[in-house]
Parts: C-alpha cells; structure tokens; sequence
C-alpha cells in the first residue's frame, strides 16, 4: 500500500515503517557516535517500543553494548492497516542488533498482566540469566489491575478548580483558551491506578521472586515537573498525583534495593514531543515555545540526547546525582532561569497571527509525525510497500 499519515486529534492512525526504521537508525547513530558508556550488561525495558522506552532500548544496546529485553503492545498489520510506529519501531531495533551482534528479544502483550510479567521473567531466565537495570516506560490511558480485576481511567484535568489557558491546534496553528473542570476523586483516583508506581512495583516484585534481578540491579523511571505554565494542568493536576505516587514508590523501590546493593530513581526529563505530551492541553503550545528557545539556545534535546545523558553522566557517571527528593534531573536546561524567562514572555504574547514567527510550532508538528515515521528525509512516501513486518524473536 502507499502509506500517509491519517490523524484522528492527537493520535496519527497510521505508521510508515521505512520512516520508522530510519527514525531509530538515527537515534542509533547519535548514540555510536559518541563515548561508550560503561553501563549495565542485560536490560529489561518495559513499554519499549517508543520515545523515552525506545530511548533508553537504544541508549543500553548501542552505547554499552548491552543485551535487551522488550516489553510492549503487539501491533501486527494488515493487507490495508499498517502497524503502529511502535511495532514498526520495534523491528527495526531488532534487526539492527541482531546485525551488530547483540543479544535482543520482545514480550508482547498487556505490560499490566501477570502474563506478560510471567513470560518475561522466564525468557530473562532462558536468555540472560539476570537483569541488571530495569527501566520502567509503560504510558496507557487505562490499566486492569491483575489483583482486583477492576479497569480504572487516567484523565488530564486540574484539581480544586478549573482551569483556563492558552492551547493550541497543532495541525493547523489556531490558538485559542481552553477551560478544564477540576477532577473528581474518583478521577485522580483512577489516573493514579494507571498511572502511578503500583504496576512498577509488582513487575519488581515478580523480578525479585522470579530470582532474574541482580542483586546490584538499577531500575528507574519518568516523570515530569515542567514550568509554571503547565503545573495546574500537570503537576498539580491530576496526572501529578500520578507522578507523586510514582516518585514515592522509588523511594520504597531504593529502600528495598539496597539492602543488596541495587537503586531506584525517578528520572524527571524535558518537554518532548510525544504520543503522551500531544495529548494535554496547553502542553504542545508550551513545548513550541520552549523548542524556539533552547534551539536558539543550542541546549535542544529530543529522547536520545536525554537519554544518553542520563546514562552517561548520571546513572553510570562516578557518582549519580539527584536533587533533594531523589531524583535524577536531565530537565536541568529546560527549567534554566534564562529559558523560563523567555518562554513566559513568548507565552503571553502567542496567538493565532504571530505562533509561526515566535514558536517552533513546525518543529513540534513535525516531530509529533516523525513518531509515526513521516516527514523524514530520503524517505519516498510515494511507494507502494508492505505493511506487514515481521519482528524476530518476539514471544
């Protein structure tokens, strides 16, 4: 088929997987192109298949030359629907450390299932032995708890009051004011579930019972903080309380671990596009504006940059550093004085007539179709290819 990008708000429901396989290759190269890291030998990421997970699958394999282990959502095509990018995504990193003689395989299925956990645990058995870092990348809108049965929502609202600001079409640049009501209890309640640490831990749990997690394992995870901009909508929404159920389960995480002389962290990243980001109010106009700034600023990053930089000269650095709740900080330039400073001017002067001249709002809508793998250079969109691509080594 000939393949182009069909969006449906903030979701693209299609995916090229020419564009995708170049999209890791260059992530690939970034990471070759620079310093070896002296980093850990055999790797579980779990929600692997895009952005930060991705990210941290490539940084591990091609930076330290580690084997990988996959988790994430199976995603076959049709003879008339494609993939998603993630599957696409997926294959490309396995065919490219297959041939660079690296040890690599996937998990299918529902991340949040006993299954999937159970599956996982035995192929580490069978192909590694053990795990030494574990990282943690699962983003989903809904999670069924394995131990109640009960499906729970995440949603993206302010708590206490409404909240009114700035968004912005992405597709076609229309800014405009959006009012957000408050979430419920039962609301937070449920981002929280899907959320928060409580499935991070039990993959821990059946890790450690399953005797595959080495005794100096590392394992870690995201969050966000972001500008005053976006706190009522994320920190201090809904998701925030996501984010603070998280960060308090590493420190649960780290007190166990170290009896044995293994680490939990929270790392808190940048603004990026992404599949997760696209989604929220406020959010994509807000990345636009700090794109303009630290591109102009020469302090850009995308996932892979973040990454490599939180292997390198944090996690396996001489000594990690963490601020004063624990946790590791790569959003150190986004959240620099002279970046705010100048984004919060850019923010209240954007509208509809000027987002062109003072945003990268082209930056951010092209990246946000690069993660379905369109709008990559050399790529012919214009063929007529295969839908269908195998992964190797997919259990």
């Amino acid at each position: 088929m000939i393949i182009k990008p069909r969006t449906r708000g903030f979701i693209c429901t299609t995916a090229h997987p020419v564009g995708c396989a170049q999209h890791v290759q260059e992530q690939i190269d970034y990471v070759q192109a620079r310093p070896a890291i002296q980093g850990p030998r055999n790797v579980l990421v779990i929600g692997a298949s895009a952005g930060y997970g991705l990210a941290s699958r490539i940084t591990a394999a091609f930076g330290a030359r580690a084997n990988t282990i996959g988790v994430y959502r199976p995603s076959n095509a049709t003879a008339t629907r494609t993939a998603s990018a993630g599957w696409y995504n997926s294959a490309a990193f396995e065919k490219a450390a297959q041939e660079a003689g690296l040890k690599s395989l996937s998990v299918t299925g529902d991340a949040f299932s006993d299954e999937v956990k159970a599956k996982t645990v035995e192929a580490i058995r069978e192909e590694l032995g053990q795990v030494d870092l574990v990282v943690y990348s699962v983003a989903s809108g809904r999670r069924t708890n394995p131990r109640t049965g009960e499906t729970s929502n995440s949603v993206l609202k302010p708590i206490g009051e409404s909240y009114t600001n700035k968004t912005v079409n992405f597709h076609t640049g229309e800014v405009s004011s959006v009012t957000l009501e408050p979430a419920t209890e039962e609301e937070i309640q449920g981002t929280v579930e899907v959320m928060g640490g409580e499935d991070w831990r039990l993959w821990i749990d059946a890790l450690r019972a399953g005797g595959v997690l080495a005794d100096h394992a590392t394992t870690f995870s995201f969050s966000y903080i972001g500008s005053d901009i976006t706190q009522a909508i994320y920190r201090e929404g809904s998701i925030g309380s996501a984010k603070d159920h998280l960060e308090a389960t590493a420190r649960q995480l780290n007190d166990q671990l170290k009896t044995t002389g293994g680490r939990a962290f929270v790392a808190v990243t940048k603004g990026l596009v992404t599949q997760s980001s696209s989604a929220i109010p406020v959010v994509p106009l807000y990345i636009s504006a700090l794109y303009k700034v630290m591109k102009e600023k020469g302090l850009h990053e995308g996932c892979i940059e973040q990454s490599y930089r939180l292997f390198a000269e944090r996690l396996y650095a001489p000594e990690t550093a963490v601020d004063e709740e624990g946790r590791i900080r790569i959003d150190d330039w986004e959240l620099r004085e002279d970046v705010q400073t100048e984004v919060a001017k850019i923010w209240e002067e954007l509208t509809t007539q000027n987002i062109y001249e003072l945003s990268d709002l082209e930056g951010y809508r092209r990246e946000f179709f690069q993660l379905f793998g369109f709008e990559f250079e050399g790529v012919d969109y214009d063929a007529d290819i295969d839908p269908i691509v195998n992964i190797p080594n997919v259990r």
